[in-house]
């Protein structure tokens, strides 16, 4: 290795091990609230020390490591305005990821990653190991934090909405059934780009509280119908087409297996299953990106999900009774394809 060749190498591998602490800067911006104390212009950091209640001088050096990496700027000495990355954290924002930045820095989440280690050993998730609970039940009982973490999945389903109905044709489809769809954000984005299309939004009633007003705000609640459940026991019948993004991937082979059975007994054999998820290479090459490698962590330490790649897509779907007819290519730019299944 030559001397250029090592100093790149450190430099990079530095990079990445202090790679927690923009986040954190990220984080505490954020939970204080200071994207949408400067959603209205400038201002100076004594006036919003005043309204964060913090400490002026430190305040001020968070919003100067805020104006380093992009989220703010400082137009005059101690004041400062947003920028339009940092204008991605306000919560009044349609493209908001402030529910994301405050799911992903509680302790829940850093405790979880913290243990790691002990998922790669047991292959259990860590998130059970500290917690004694499965994490969607344990979110279930909190309700603040359900709360943010749908409100962090509808972020993150109306980011790749557009692209999903941009790059899948839902149009032949008269019923779509959204499963697990929490408040309704890709099925409102599938109706309004399809008049003719009817809906059913199937999840827990603490997934679907919001629903109501999502689906009233995108204009198709009266084309959607909302039924509360577990798709572990059955899931509502009457559509051709059932729809599942980011769900399998939350469990293990047994449970999707579950999830996925439920399904085929509410289809006919007309229906289409399609799983919205991204497809993992069979090794590393350069079609494995980093967020899909996150997310599969992610699984291993939350709920001992995984992503999975075309040959266990396969093999899954083939014991749950379907038959893998087709996978889409990414729905650019998120690492999301549509895994198209019909009942055998």
């Amino acid at each position: 290795m030559s001397d250029s060749d090592h100093t790149a190498a450190r430099t990079t591998l530095l990079r990445l091990l202090t790679g927690h602490m923009a986040p954190q800067v990220i984080h505490a911006a954020t939970h204080l609230g200071l994207p949408d104390l400067l959603a209205s212009g400038v201002a100076g950091t004594d006036e919003l020390a005043a309204r964060t209640e913090t400490h002026a001088p430190s305040l001020g050096r968070l919003l100067r490591a805020m104006a380093c990496i992009g989220l703010v700027t400082e137009p005059t000495a101690s004041r400062y305005e947003l920028t339009p990355m940092g204008a991605l954290l306000r919560r009044d924002n349609d493209d908001s990821l402030n529910a994301t930045v405050l799911l992903n820095f509680r302790d829940e989440a850093w405790r979880s990653w913290g243990e790691l280690l002990y998922s790669v050993k047991t292959g259990s998730p860590s998130f059970e190991h500290i917690y004694e609970a499965r994490a969607f039940e344990y979110f279930a009982s909190k309700p603040e934090l359900g709360g943010i973490f749908n409100q962090a999945m509808a972020e993150h389903t109306h980011q790749a909405a557009r692209d999903i109905v941009a790059g899948h044709d839902f149009g032949g489809y008269s019923t779509v059934v959204d499963v697990g769809g929490n408040d309704g954000t890709l099925l409102s984005a599938v109706l309004t780009a399809n008049p003719d299309t009817k809906g059913i939004l199937f999840d827990t009633a603490e997934g679907t509280a919001q629903a109501p007003q999502a689906l009233r705000h995108a204009g198709v609640d009266k084309r959607c119908e909302i039924v509360s459940g577990d798709f572990f026991e059955a899931v509502p019948q009457g559509g051709d087409a059932y729809v599942l993004k980011s769900v399998i991937h939350d469990w293990d082979d047994e449970r999707s297996e579950t999830i996925l059975k439920s399904c085929r007994s509410a289809m006919t054999d007309g229906s289409v299953l399609l799983l919205i998820e991204p497809v993992m290479p069979d090794r590393a090459d350069a079609s494995l990106t980093v967020p899909m490698v996150i997310s599969d962590i992610n699984m291993l330490v939350y709920t001992g999900g995984c992503e999975r790649t075309e040959s266990q897509f396969a093999a899954l779907l083939t014991t749950a009774g379907f038959e893998l007819t087709s996978i889409g290519s990414p729905l650019q730019p998120t690492d999301y394809r549509v895994v198209e299944a019909r009942p055998v």
